[in-house]
């Protein structure tokens, strides 16, 4: 693989498997305390350049106060138009995965954000597009909602790169389709 870009997953959970309420609201997630390092994210948002979300992702991150800004790359997977007050760094795709991840991985650049949500992750995942999943497990069961992958029928083996357990009971798992 070289120096080829990663399409890495990097997202949070609930203890049961859901990444948000089905309303996609995220409360069980964002009022928690935010520690010092916050599990590795900023260190993880340098070490990428470019963000892979599917459209109920964008429109829940622009709910959220999302800024969508440059100098980072946003593209959208949707089948619906571009909405006319996209930013303009927000690319806004219909294609097939496969070929769509590939090409990208070539390009030069940092590693690839893929943000969700859990269809779009189901769907690379499908297309054996995705080379490292970090979910971070929250000590908290919310009962119902967004799974973290589409249900289907599928089995994807995955091999552990690493494990790190934080003070506050959240779990970070990193793994690699195999």
């Amino acid at each position: 693989m070289g120096n080829q870009r990663k399409i890495i997953v990097r997202i949070a959970t609930s203890a049961d498997g859901f990444i948000a309420r089905r309303d996609g609201d995220l409360e069980w997630l964002t009022d928690r305390p935010k520690p010092k390092g916050f599990y590795g994210i900023n260190e993880f948002v340098r070490s990428v350049d470019t963000n892979i979300l599917g459209r109920k992702t964008y429109e829940e991150g622009k709910r959220l106060g999302g800024n969508f800004e440059p100098p980072a790359r946003y593209v959208v997977f949707s089948h619906g138009p571009r909405p006319a007050d996209a930013p303009q760094n927000v690319e806004w795709v219909n294609a097939p995965i496969r070929p769509f991840a590939a090409a990208l991985r070539q390009t030069p650049g940092k590693n690839i954000w893929l943000m969700g949500g859990g269809e779009l992750i189901g769907a690379f995942l499908d297309e054996r597009a995705i080379d490292e999943l970090v979910i971070s497990v929250m000590p908290v069961f919310i009962g119902d909602g967004i799974p973290l992958i589409a249900p289907r029928h599928r089995h994807v083996p995955l091999d552990l790169l690493a494990v790190e357990q934080f003070d506050d009971g959240v779990v970070q798992l990193r793994y690699r389709p195999i």
